[in-house]
C-alpha cells in the first residue's frame, strides 16, 4: 500500500513557476513508478510526467516537454513536479500517482495508488 499527498497548488500568473510536491508513505515506494497526471474541468484526466524507480528514467507529454522536470527522492519518499513557463491551459487539479513499473505509463490505469490532488490555476 502506498499512501500520496500532494502539495504545493496555487495561482500564479502566466510565465511563472510552481513546484508540486507528493509525499509518499509505505515502505516499497522505491520499487513503484511515479507518475504526474492533470484534469481541468470537463476534461479527461491526462498525463504529464513519469519517472522509474531509480529516477533514470523520465518521460513527459508534449504539452509540458522542455518546461517541466519530474524528480523524486527515495529516502525522503517524495515525488516533485517543477514546472516553469506556466500557460493559462496548465490550469488543472494535479494529481500523483503511483503504480508498479510494467503497468505505469502515460495512461491512468496504469497506476494503483493515487493522491487527492492540488490545484494550478494560471492566470493570464
Amino acid at each position: 500500500q502506498v499512501q500520496l499527498v500532494e502539495s504545493g497548488g496555487g495561482l500564479v500568473q502566466a510565465g511563472g513557476s510552481l513546484r508540486l510536491s507528493c509525499a509518499a508513505s509505505g515502505r516499497t515506494f522505491s520499487s513503484y513508478a511515479m507518475g504526474w497526471f492533470r484534469q481541468a474541468p470537463g476534461k479527461e484526466r491526462e498525463f504529464v510526467a513519469r519517472i522509474n524507480w531509480s529516477a533514470g528514467s523520465t518521460y513527459y507529454a508534449d504539452s509540458v516537454k522542455g518546461r517541466s522536470t519530474i524528480s523524486r527522492d527515495n529516502g525522503k519518499n517524495m515525488v516533485y513536479l517543477q514546472m516553469n513557463s506556466l500557460k493559462p491551459e496548465d490550469t488543472a487539479v494535479y494529481y500523483c500517482a503511483a503504480g508498479q513499473a510494467f503497468r505505469a505509463g502515460t495512461q491512468p490505469g496504469g497506476y494503483a495508488y493515487w493522491g487527492q490532488g492540488t490545484q494550478v490555476t494560471v492566470s493570464s
